[in-house]
Formats: C-alpha cells, sequence, structure tokens
C-alpha cells in the first residue's frame, strides 16, 4: 500500500505513544509488582528522562548521519521492545535502567520525527505538525481505552505489552521501509554544525512554552489513573477513563486544529488552549466528585494539545542554525519534562497529597502565558521552494 511521506510519519509517532502508553496506563500494577510507594515509582521512571536528556544533547550529528528513515527504524521498535519488557522485571533498579536505555532511544526519536515532519510541512505548503502530534495523542487515547478494558478484564500487565509489543513491530516495519529523507531547510548560519545541542538564549521562550505543555500533559497520563483510585476509589474501568478522556481530547484538538491556526495564528490558539489547562487543573484539584474530576483531565488534554507542536515549529522554522539543532535543544528543556515530572510530581503526592501536586503546574502555565509573545501573530506560509535544498545526508 502507498502512502503519503507525512502518513508515515503519523504512524510512527502513533506506535510510540501506543508502546509508553500501554506502560503508563499500568502504572497502578506496576508500582503494585515493585512493592514501591510512590516517590520511589517516580524515581525509578526517572531513569527515562536521563537517558532522553543525554540523547537529545548529543544525538543530533548520528541523527543527519544515519537519516530518518534508519534513525526510525531504531527508535520507534527499540523503544516498544524495550517498554515491553518492563512487566517481566521485579526489581525497580533494573527496570530503571532499562528505561534509561529507552530514554536514550526515544530522545533520537523526538529529535528525527520533528525534524522531518517540518521539512515534509515545507514541501506541501501547508501544515502538518499539530496533525502529526495528534497521532501521538490518538496513539495513547487508544491504549487508555484498550488498556481500561484490559485491566477490567485481569489481563497481566506482561501479556499486554508483549501483544502491544508485536503489533508495533509489524505495522512499524511496514510504514517505515519506504520512509524517504525529506529535503532540509537552509539555515542562514552555514558553518560547522556544533557536536552538542544547548538551547540558545533567544530559544529559551520557545522552552517555557513547551515545558508547561508537557508538565501538563506528564500530570494528565502518569498519574490520572492513581488519582481516580486514591480520590474516589473508583473501580478499574472508572479510573482509566480519565486517561481515555484526556488524551481523547487531545488527539481530538490536535488533529483538528490547524485551520485555526492558519485562520488565528499561534500566539491566539497557544494563549487559548493555556487557559484552558489552568481551567482543567483547578477542576481536578478541587473536584467534589469523580465527573467533574473526569471534566477537569478532558480540558487539560484539550488544553496542552497543540501548544507543544507550536513550539516545535517555531523552533523548527528558525534560522540561525539547523533545525535538528534547535529541535533538538527545544527537547532537551520540554520532552525530558515528561519523564522528570513523574518523580517531581510522586514525590508531592507522597507528602501532600495528589491533589496538592497538580497545583506544580499552574505557575508554570502563567510564566508560559507570558512567554506566548514569541509565537507568530500568524503562521509563516509554508514555501515549497525549499524542497530544492540538500537532504538531511547531504
Amino acid at each position: 500500500m502507498k502512502i503519503a511521506p507525512q502518513q508515515r510519519i503519523y504512524v510512527c509517532f502513533f506506535l510510540f505513544a501506543v508502546s509508553l502508553g500501554a506502560l503508563l496506563s499500568r502504572m497502578p500494577d506496576l508500582q503494585v509488582a515493585l512493592d514501591v510507594d510512590k516517590s520511589e515509582l517516580g524515581l525509578t521512571l526517572i531513569g527515562a528522562a536521563i537517558g532522553a536528556l543525554i540523547s537529545l544533547t548529543l544525538s543530533s550529528p548520528v541523527i543527519a548521519r544515519l537519516g530518518a528513515r534508519t534513525t526510525a527504524f531504531i527508535t520507534v521498535l527499540g523503544t516498544s521492545a524495550l517498554l515491553s519488557l518492563v512487566p517481566w522485571i521485579g526489581a525497580a533498579p533494573v527496570v530503571f535502567c532499562v528505561l534509561f536505555v529507552e530514554g536514550m532511544l526515544a530522545g533520537a526519536l523526538e529529535i528525527n520525527l520533528n525534524v522531518e515532519i517540518d521539512r515534509i510541512e515545507a514541501q506541501l505548503g501547508r501544515g502538518v505538525m499539530n496533525r502529526a502530534h495528534g497521532f501521538w495523542s490518538l496513539g495513547f487515547f487508544v491504549t487508555a481505552l484498550v488498556s481500561s478494558v484490559v485491566r477490567q478484564a485481569g489481563i497481566s500487565m506482561q501479556l499486554h505489552l508483549a501483544v502491544t509489543f508485536a503489533a508495533v513491530l509489524v505495522l512499524g516495519v511496514w510504514a517505515i521501509s519506504g520512509m524517504r529523507n525529506a529535503p532540509a531547510r537552509t539555515p542562514l548560519n552555514e558553518g560547522k554544525a556544533p557536536l552538542v545541542a544547548l538551547p540558545t538564549r533567544s530559544l529559551m521562550p520557545l522552552c517555557v512554552i513547551g515545558i508547561a505543555a508537557f508538565l501538563v500533559e506528564s500530570a494528565g497520563i502518569d498519574w490520572s489513573a492513581i488519582y481516580m483510585r486514591d480520590v474516589f476509589s473508583v473501580e478499574p474501568f472508572i479510573g482509566g477513563l480519565g486517561l481515555t478522556l484526556f488524551t481523547f481530547c487531545m488527539a481530538l484538538a490536535r488533529l483538528f486544529v490547524d485551520p485555526l491556526v492558519d485562520r488565528f495564528g499561534p500566539r491566539a490558539v497557544a494563549t487559548m488552549l493555556l487557559v484552558l489547562s489552568a481551567i482543567g487543573i483547578c477542576a481536578v484539584w478541587g473536584a467534589p466528585h469523580a465527573y467533574v474530576a473526569l471534566a477537569g483531565f478532558a480540558a487539560m488534554g484539550a488544553g496542552c494539545s497543540a501548544v507543544y507542536p507550536l513550539a516545535v515549529s517555531a523552533a523548527a522554522q528558525r534560522t540561525d542554525r539547523a533545525a535538528h539543532l534547535n529541535v533538538a535543544a527545544l527537547g532537551q528543556m520540554t520532552f525530558v519534562v515528561f519523564f522528570l515530572a513523574p518523580p517531581l510530581l510522586g514525590f508531592i503526592a507522597e507528602h501532600a497529597g495528589i491533589r496538592t501536586s497538580y497545583l506544580v503546574c499552574l505557575p508554570l502555565i502563567v510564566y508560559a502565558l507570558f512567554s506566548v509573545k514569541v509565537l507568530a501573530q500568524r503562521r509563516a506560509a509554508c514555501d515549497g521552494s525549499v524542497a530544492s535544498v540538500r537532504s538531511v545526508n547531504g
């Protein structure tokens, strides 16, 4: 079956989210299996954050040398394989090590897919970045919905993640095999690219915006099932609805927000979504009933949906240096928060209550609202002429 280049990227985002979401949806079961408290569980998950930070800092030259297809094979299939091993491990330190390697691959995957979809976007002459990230969210929604049923049926983590990896392997090989490197944007600075990707001062406001979005996303994805269990003592299916609604609303917004961005501009859309995130967080924090919390998770999902993709687009379109360096630098400060948030929120939940842990997101959202001025008032028109420039492999 012939599919368009952007659709292959969509599948890669979807499969990565399915693999990661399958594990995250089993956090209550993993906590029991490892016999750890919330703080210790968070510290175990931090292995992925450390690996991702190292990868986001150092892997850009390797990605440029390998190209999009080879990098996608290694990272998409490799992350899924490693995540499927976690339920078989009974010791938290060993899980930490496995997640460290998984984080290394995830960081490279983040750079590779975002740079490639930006280049494809330029070729198409229209925005597809948010839609690509929409398939990441769609993957989380699908796996959250499936996981609610799987947990209710009493199916083990081991079988659940093994079947997930088998599906990712088949679909991943099919989608990635036909991938080709899209032509690269040409940076104004044609000097030798640095080996280490570090954020520049002018990139920091975009980092703040991305961090706020990822902290909200992590709070919704990582801890929603445990929140529903601990606060309202609901059965597993209802407990999983928080994650399901969060990911569904995130996916829906990302899949259909591009026309709004084209009409109203990235700045206005990001502002509206950040405000919606804040409303959702307040609803979860003060929810008197389970249905109010579920509505809050839905608002959080829609609110953080397109904020990070808008920041990625802005970073990739900067012409001060190569796109993969700016995306990697942004990823250091944002994507890693997706992994650092579990120990932070877990520590707060253990010592101040899980409701209070959600309030940590509010100050950062307010800071991000003051930073949205770095986003364009109108989306820049994609210029198909960039398709003539050299590819990532030179």
